[in-house]
């Protein structure tokens, strides 16, 4: 059961000061995977994707995030008028029923961040506008 085990996945988005988003992520694997796996973390647009518009890195099982494309869906769902909120939501809603439960980290160009999760943990933080907050659970707290 996936709520309950730890991905192992790290990853990171960001703006610069001139606008320029980017995206990172690095892979924990899957505890006794079998040999040959490609997880979803090497493929750009399925793990980890970034463009003019938004920075996405995503967590969960690799299979259902390769499947959808899952972080250039973000991208896709932007490009059609979805918001943030929307886009990350509703792509993660695409891939639950794949097997892909897990979580996201977006940014988009205009500073708007979003990390939603469909598991019970995902620990998480940002900083902006010189406040950093963090959380595990469902709620993020001001450090």
């Amino acid at each position: 059961d996936h709520d309950t085990e730890g991905m192992g996945t790290v990853g990171a988005v960001a703006i610069d000061s001139k606008g320029v988003l980017a995206a990172a992520t690095s892979t924990g694997g899957m505890t006794g995977k079998p040999n040959g796996r490609i997880g979803d973390t090497p493929i750009i647009g399925a793990g980890t994707w970034a463009d003019n518009r938004v920075a996405v890195s995503c967590t969960g099982v690799g299979e259902a995030f390769i499947r959808t494309c899952a972080a250039h869906e973000v991208a896709s769902r932007l490009r059609l008028g979805e918001s943030l909120t929307e886009a990350c939501e509703n792509m993660l809603d695409m891939v639950a029923p794949l097997g892909g439960r897990g979580g996201v980290i977006a940014i988009d160009c205009d500073g708007n961040i979003e990390i939603p999760f469909q598991t019970m943990l995902m620990y998480r933080g940002f900083w902006k506008d010189g406040e950093i907050m963090t959380g595990i659970g469902p709620d993020l707290t001001s450090q």
